[in-house]
């Protein structure tokens, strides 16, 4: 096997870093770049070795290929990292795990490759065809696609194990073998042990063919991308809203269309048919007053004045409250919301009473008497009126003078907080990033 694939996808003054696992697929990956920066020795060369620690094996597996970095006189880091697999299955939090580590451990400039070949886009066709995924799902993996900021490049997509094993055995490389790859538990064993055999046999180019259909599906999706992405830009907002008023008259195939778009752009998972569905239904068609959400995995779509949002679920802080003995110092506020600091001020707040205590709490209640503003509100309808979604306002740090309630920091003063000829104060909420769009 010659080095044409990757003499097309490299630059000679590449800084490039492999996922090295230690089994075969990685393994002779790692030896061709090897070689090939033999031939360019201005570019750069390492190893991250990722340790799931799910076998008794893995830190056997790690030394393995610290050693054979050492032969080839490359650098090899060891990721360690712990893998939930209770809100997913293993493999797919493995994998979430794997690449979180990977795109973390990257630095500047440099560009990750990984060593999934034919039979594995084969594999991961076959398993996107048996959950009834579209095109996006068929297209199975991109030869070329982006990290973050940092290009993925997977040079061996179209050349078969066989082809690898052959290219192991001439250059007499030796791999490490996962015992989990024999548990048929796993769909993707199932299929490499089981089906993908009798398919080859009865059809040796099957492989080649399912690669190119994934080639296709996604040079659709492609497309579909170009001719949607002028509409899909005029609706969505500069907050990363849908503003989804014009959707309500689009074929259901366009408007399930743009939904997985602006999903996908919001960093979301590729929705099924049904909760796309759902999202019509339950959230886009439900009545004026509604507050819908839906809940998809980690995530949440809500609707507020006619645009749809995608949100992180957050654990509800309407029961939170925190107490503020010293202004002096400021007050960090829970779930990554930011620190409050206190700072003079003549026409802000008037200073605590000697028995009054300072808290802060997320909810309100009751009729409101605000600055400037005759009569009361409901806390609901100042909420309103100052056009702050549902899902922010239990986020939005409240001071209380005892039970009473006196500012919402940026927001508004209450008549029962208001300065008056002493001299006040205000407090300044610092927000961590996007603390405020959640």
């Amino acid at each position: 096997m010659s080095l044409p694939h990757l003499d097309k996808l490299l630059h000679t003054e590449a800084a490039l870093v492999v996922a090295f696992s230690g089994g075969l697929d990685s393994t002779v990956l790692l030896h061709q770049l090897w070689v090939w920066q033999q031939r360019y020795p201005q570019s750069r060369l390492r190893a991250l070795h990722v340790h799931h620690g799910l076998s008794p094996n893995a830190d056997s597996w790690a030394a393995h290929c610290v050693t054979i970095c050492e032969q080839w006189q490359l650098r090899c880091d060891v990721l360690h990292v712990s893998v939930d697999s209770r809100k997913q299955g293993v493999e797919a939090a493995a994998r979430q795990a794997r690449y979180q580590a990977l795109s973390a451990a990257l630095q500047p400039g440099e560009t990750l490759l990984t060593a999934q070949h034919l039979d594995d886009q084969c594999e991961t066709f076959l398993l996107a065809l048996k959950r009834g995924s579209g095109p996006a799902g068929l297209a199975a993996m991109p030869a070329e696609m982006w990290l973050g900021t940092h290009r993925l490049l997977r040079p061996l997509l179209a050349i078969s194990r066989q082809a690898l094993e052959s290219y192991a055995q001439t250059h007499q490389l030796v791999w490490i073998e996962d015992e989990s790859n024999q548990n048929l538990r796993y769909d993707r064993n199932f299929l490499r042990q089981h089906l993908l055999p009798e398919l080859l046999t009865r059809w040796p180019h099957f492989a080649e063919a399912t690669a190119r259909s994934a080639t296709l599906c996604g040079e659709q999706e492609q497309l579909l991308d170009e001719l949607l992405a002028e509409q899909l830009q005029t609706l969505v907002q500069p907050d990363g809203s849908l503003h989804f008023t014009a959707l309500l008259a689009l074929s259901d195939a366009r408007v399930n269309a743009l939904l997985r778009r602006w999903i996908a752009g919001q960093g979301g998972m590729m929705p099924s048919r049904d909760a796309l569905s759902r999202i019509r239904q339950e959230i886009m068609l439900s009545r004026e007053d509604a507050q819908p959400r839906l809940q998809l995995g980690r995530f949440e779509v809500r609707r507020f004045r006619q645009r749809l949002y995608w949100l992180p679920k957050q654990n509800s802080l309407r029961d939170c409250a925190l107490n503020w003995p010293d202004f002096s110092q400021p007050l960090r506020l829970p779930q990554d919301l930011g620190t409050l600091q206190a700072s003079p001020s003549p026409d802000a707040l008037r200073q605590p009473q000697a028995d009054e205590q300072v808290s802060v709490r997320f909810q309100a209640q009751g009729y409101i008497h605000l600055v400037g503003r005759a009569g009361g509100r409901e806390m609901k309808k100042i909420w309103q009126e100052l056009h702050i979604p549902p899902w922010q306002r239990e986020r939005i740090p409240l001071i209380f003078y005892n039970q009473t309630l006196v500012c919402a920091p940026g927001l508004f003063i209450t008549r029962n907080g208001a300065a008056t000829d002493m001299p006040g104060w205000q407090v300044i909420w610092h927000k961590n990033e996007k603390a405020g769009e959640q």
